[in-house]
């Protein structure tokens, strides 16, 4: 049990039943009153994300979560396949626990998989991926590294703003937490 207050980001409570990831909170003081925690959650469930206050002192219930080393597999329309490295168990995911996360899951990548009483509840990306870039309008004569960006297709199909150099078939290191270009590993 911890105390409201005591709430960070990423921190998974169970309130009526239900498991809830905390994406975001803030402490709100009154002035004579006592604190308030207002909190973003989301649903590990149905994925529904709203706010919601706590008296800071209110108790709640913090579950531990296991977390596994597993290699992404393969998708199967809504579902996700994966392979546990050390007992090679193969866990699937629905897509609505993957979220944000599923543009970015290539074959093969290694990354953890947060588990509750044997469930999959969800994934932590590697914080960059490296990969190809499918499209890119031609660059013009004079164009720098610093000059400026242009829009560009990547082979899981999300559009990323790159500088000027980037080519079709140039390998990208792009951030997953942002979907932001970090540099060129290799050039076409």
């Amino acid at each position: 049990m911890i105390e409201a207050a005591q709430l960070r980001r990423g921190m998974v409570v169970d309130l009526d039943g239900a498991l809830y990831e905390c994406i975001d909170q803030s402490l709100i003081k009154m002035g004579r009153g006592g604190a308030t925690v207002k909190a973003k959650i989301r649903n590990l469930d149905s994925g529904a994300q709203f706010e919601r206050s706590f008296n800071s002192n209110e108790r709640l219930q913090d579950i531990r979560l296991e977390n596994r080393r597993v290699q992404f597999l393969y998708t199967d329309g809504d579902l996700f396949h994966f392979m546990d490295l050390e007992s090679f168990e193969q866990p699937v995911v629905p897509r609505d626990q993957i979220g944000d996360a599923a543009p970015w899951l290539i074959e093969n990548m290694e990354l953890q998989l947060a588990m509750h009483e044997g469930k999959a509840i969800r994934i932590e990306l590697p914080t960059t991926v490296d990969i190809e870039v499918t499209e890119a309008p031609p660059g013009f004569k004079g164009d720098t590294s610093s000059g400026g960006t242009k829009p560009v297709k990547l082979a899981n199909g999300v559009m990323v703003n790159v500088p000027f150099f980037v080519e079709t078939g140039s390998i990208l290191r792009i951030d997953t937490r942002t979907g932001a270009y970090v540099t060129r590993v290799k050039g076409a």
